[in-house]
This record gives C-alpha cells, structure tokens and sequence, in this order.
C-alpha cells in the first residue's frame, strides 16, 4: 500500500516505532503484558498530572464512542438528572446516547460554529435544579472549534454537579488541568494526540465520585466499574483486549515524554494549524470558526466557491500523499484538515504547496 500522510483527527499518522511495536504477537495473561497496562494507566495520570491516591485511569475496548457510552450507561443513576452541552455532531450524539440508555437529560444546543453561551448555562441550572451532572465536548471534531470547559467547569463547582468531558481530540495535545477544572471523568482515545492507533480508550476518572458507581451499568461489556475492579487488580482487561493497539500506545505514550510532553506537542500541533490556515486564506480558504475559539487539532474550511468539487480535490491530494477528511456539516459546505500524529513542518508546507499547485491546475483548466 501507498504510504499516505494522514491529515486527519485520528486515525493519524504513527511513528515508525508505534507501528513496529504491532508486529510483536502478545498472550492477555502474560503477565509482561498486563504489566504493559498498567504502566499505561499510570502514565495517562501523570500526564494529567494527577496523584493515583485521589485519581484512577480505566482502558475500555472499542472506538471513543463506546468509552464515552460507557461512562453514561455505568455512572449515572436513574435518579439523576443529566445536561448535555453541544455544539456540534459529537455533542449530539452524547444525547442521543442517552435517550437511548434512557437517562433523564436536558439538551442545550448551539450553533456548530457558535461558541457557548455561558450565561444561558447558567440561567439553565438555576431553573433546572434537579441536573446532577454536566457531559460537554472540549474539542469539537466537527468544526475544530475548542468550547471553554474552564467556564462551565465553574458553572459545575458553583452547583456540586458531577462533570464528564469528552477530551477525545484534546488530550495529550492540549493542556487540560483536570483536578483545577473539578473533571470528574475524561474521556480519550488511543488514536488521538497520544498518536497510538484505533481499538480502545480511556477514562480518567476522579476516585471520590467513581468508586461509589458500582451496580449502576445497564451493560455487561461496557461496565465501567468492573472493568476497574479486574484490572485495578493486577493489569488484566475482563475480555479480550487489542494487545497489538496496546503495545504501539505504551511506545506512543514513550515519544511523547521524548517531545517534551503535552507543552511541546501543544506547540507543535499550534504551529501546524497556524501554518495551515495563514497559507490556505491566500488560496481563498477562511476556516468555519472564528480564530477565537478554533483550537489547534483540526480546522474545518469553507469551499472557496460554489464550483469546487471536493471529491476531485480529495483525489488530487491523495494522489499526491495527502488524506484529507470531509466535512460533517449540513448548513454549509466544508473539509476538515487535522494536523495532529507524526506530522511536522515539511508536511504542512509540502501540503500547502500541493493545494496551492491544485488551485493553479484547475484556473489553468477553466481558462
């Protein structure tokens, strides 16, 4: 197969040595590899920067999603009240995540390049009195755009909620002070800024609020307290876990320390994205959010006009080495280009010079 440079938000591109690790066949009850998982949940603390004493890490197979599920349908009783916050495709799929749990929830919606109205939430909780817990995205995969958990995280404390945020395309690339904002569960995946490859995620989770979980799950195999419970134990997944996905994160988890940590990677991804928007607005790009809340792991770009055909633009960068990713909008028409995984400077000029080369073909064309 041709090797491609992901310009995705995950699957991504790996390192050499991620991939490598893949190619090593490993036994679940070997107690090398369940050393292995431990040694990831105590790394994923640490990058968060949290004390094991007050703060626990739980592995759960499947895509973002199912951990995501996992932690609705295992945390949260029937007596409580949830709010979901959203303003894009992974906002709203919380929610209809729990209408089909049949959790009792509230929906507060905003536009998808609409940043939130942190008064509204505010004038929400006063007249909803009964909400016990808070489910918001941080980075938006939809859009790129990066909502203020910092606020709501204030909001949270202010009414003794339980606070549960998506960080799939944030952590590990950005800084996220985890016990400062009060998180009581994050949610990550191993195909995102950690730049491991798609089979499971994970769930930070605040000891004093989860341990007293236990009994809640409506699903056996998405048993958030469970899971805990077998591999807080000795390292051991209750079923059958990804080992190949486990090992290229363990090496994953070892090149970031090597970059310098979240900081470093925060900054690398940064720059990339700056890089990319600047170049493609000459070519007649403008990014779908505003500068002000756009973060630094995708961008979704508005078609420059009513003519561009994406499916040939697509075609055209891949044929040059570029996966790009379409957009998940309804009301406009855009594509996203991600910036995280193994992807530098020399890629991001290389990718601009080669769009700016597409733009050139198709004028030449229409001339």
């Amino acid at each position: 197969m041709t090797s491609y440079k992901l310009l995705t938000p995950g699957p991504l591109t790996t390192s050499d040595m991620v991939k490598a690790q893949m190619l090593e066949d490993r036994c679940t009850w070997d107690d090398d590899y369940k050393e292995m998982t431990q040694q990831i949940r105590a790394r994923l603390l640490n990058i968060a920067r949290l004390s094991p004493d007050a703060y626990t890490s739980v592995l759960m197979q499947g895509s973002g999603s199912f951990v995501v599920e996992s932690v609705l349908t295992s945390t949260i009783r029937d007596t409580d009240h949830l709010l979901v916050i959203s303003n894009g495709a992974y906002g709203e799929r919380i929610a209809q995540m729990a209408e089909r749990i049949g959790l009792s929830y509230t929906h507060y919606t905003t536009a998808y390049n609409t940043p939130l109205v942190i008064e509204e939430i505010a004038l929400l909780l006063q007249a909803e009195p009964h909400i016990t817990h808070i489910a918001m995205v941080h980075c938006e995969t939809t859009t790129g755009i990066l909502n203020p958990i910092e606020a709501v995280a204030a909001l949270v404390k202010a009414h003794n909620l339980v606070f549960i945020v998506d960080a799939m395309s944030s952590f590990g690339g950005v800084p996220i002070d985890v016990a400062g904002l009060g998180i009581d569960y994050l949610i990550s995946s191993a195909n995102k800024c950690i730049q491991g490859v798609p089979g499971f995620g994970f769930v930070i989770a605040k000891k004093q609020v989860f341990l007293q979980t236990e009994g809640i799950a409506r699903s056996v195999s998405l048993d958030l307290y469970d899971q805990w419970k077998t591999m807080d134990l000795d390292g051991k997944w209750r079923f059958t876990s990804p080992t190949h996905v486990v090992a290229a994160f363990l090496q994953a988890l070892y090149e970031l320390e090597q970059e310098g940590g979240v900081a470093a990677r925060y900054a690398r991804y940064a720059e990339n994205n700056r890089y990319i928007r600047e170049k493609l607005a000459v070519l007649g790009f403008h990014s779908y959010i505003d500068e002000t809340w756009q973060s630094p792991i995708i961008t979704a770009f508005l078609h420059p006009n009513e003519a561009f055909d994406f499916t040939a633009f697509y075609h055209y960068m891949k044929s040059h080495g570029f996966v790009l990713y379409p957009g998940k909008l309804t009301d406009v028409d855009t594509f996203r280009i991600g910036n995280i995984g193994e992807i530098y400077a020399a890629d991001v000029q290389s990718l601009c010079t080669t769009i700016e080369n597409y733009m050139g073909v198709i004028a030449h064309d229409k001339n």
